[in-house]
Parts: structure tokens; C-alpha cells; sequence
């Protein structure tokens, strides 16, 4: 048994919650000492939030802004409270769509992670499967990396690969790299919580 309070986590997403799934099952399943404290996302309707208050996890949407890739720094301000309210010690974005600005960054300098579908830097940005694929290349794969305030920018923290079949689609490599990344990321945050990866303050 962990002798480490379980590292308190804040969720963000926009989508399916897949990732987020992950997570929880992870911690369930006894194989990660963390707690989910609360999943945010900036869809009001976003199936992510459904997902997790079944699983009866405390939730918030933010208000509804005016941007389709950012949110209005006073929202991000409020989405900031939320997490700080629920005291979260890592900010982990699953499938979260919207660009990171200062708000956010200055409340958790060092301590966001997000999961992107590429093997960074190669491919950052919307689509990432797609982009690997026009590229015709052998291999692409997923990156859980620290946030900052470049695109899919930050330090890499670890990755995987996922090689690109002759007759994938679109849809078959998306699938391919979900499933890996339904494994490092929560492998991550387990180092994360044991202290065998130091968050980033910088």
C-alpha cells in the first residue's frame, strides 16, 4: 500500500471521455493512487460529463463563450476556481479542445498534462491521425506531454508508437492510437503520483 496520499486530479475534456474512462478505471481497479476530484468540460453537453457524474464525480461546463478554440480568459478564470476549489494537484486534459491561455497556466504552473494523438512534435493541432496519414509515414503514435502556452508544445514526458497499417483509414489508425493512449496516460499519472516524474514548474 502507498504510503502517498492519493494525488488529486482535475479532468478536462470536450468529447466521448474515453481517456477519462481510463483513468477512472485505472483507479479502481487499485492500480493508481490518485482521486478524481472533478471533470470539467466546456461543453455543457459534452458526453464526458455524463460519463462522470454516473460514476458520481462532481462536474462543472463552463458558460458558454463566444470562441470555438479558446475560452474567454474570464471563463478560464472561473474554470481555474472550480479546480482550485477542489484543491487538484494535476490538471489533466483528456480530449480537451481548447486552446490553453494565461488564466489556467498561471494557476497550475508546471502541473497540466494533456494527451495528443501524434508523436510529438511531429503533427501537434486538430487531426493529428489524419495529418500522419497524408504524410505517409511508417509509424505515428500519441504523447502526453506538459501544457504551456505553445500548442502541443510543452516538454515531452513519454511516448508511444503505433504503426501505420497499408489499408488503414482515418477512422482504424484513430482507433489503434486511442487504445495506446488509454494506457500511458494513466501509466503517466501513476509515475506522476509516485513520485517518479517531477512536475514541471517552469
Amino acid at each position: 500500500m502507498s504510503l502517498r496520499p492519493p494525488l488529486k486530479l482535475g479532468i478536462l475534456g470536450s468529447g466521448r471521455g474515453s481517456n477519462f474512462i481510463a483513468i477512472s478505471d485505472t483507479i479502481h481497479a487499485g492500480r493508481l493512487n490518485a482521486s478524481v476530484e472533478i471533470v470539467i468540460s466546456d461543453l455543457a453537453d459534452a458526453p464526458i460529463l455524463q460519463l462522470a457524474q454516473q460514476r458520481g464525480y462532481k462536474t462543472w461546463s463552463c458558460p458558454k463563450g463566444n470562441f470555438k478554440t479558446k475560452l474567454e480568459p474570464e471563463i478560464e478564470e472561473q474554470l481555474a476556481a472550480q479546480l482550485k476549489a477542489a484543491n487538484c494537484e494535476l490538471i489533466v486534459l483528456a480530449g480537451y479542445m481548447r486552446v490553453v491561455k494565461t488564466p489556467l497556466l498561471a494557476a497550475f504552473p508546471g502541473r497540466i498534462i494533456n494527451i495528443h494523438p501524434s508523436l510529438l512534435p511531429a503533427f501537434p493541432g486538430l487531426n493529428a491521425w489524419e495529418q500522419a496519414l497524408t504524410a505517409c509515414i511508417a509509424q505515428t503514435g500519441c504523447t502526453v506531454h506538459f501544457v504551456n502556452e505553445v500548442v502541443d508544445g510543452g516538454s515531452i514526458i513519454a511516448q508511444t508508437k503505433v504503426p501505420i497499417l497499408p489499408d488503414d483509414t482515418a477512422e482504424t489508425l484513430h482507433a489503434r492510437i486511442q487504445v495506446e493512449e488509454h494506457k500511458l496516460l494513466p501509466a503517466v499519472i501513476r509515475q506522476i503520483s509516485e513520485g517518479k516524474i517531477v512536475l514541471d514548474r517552469h
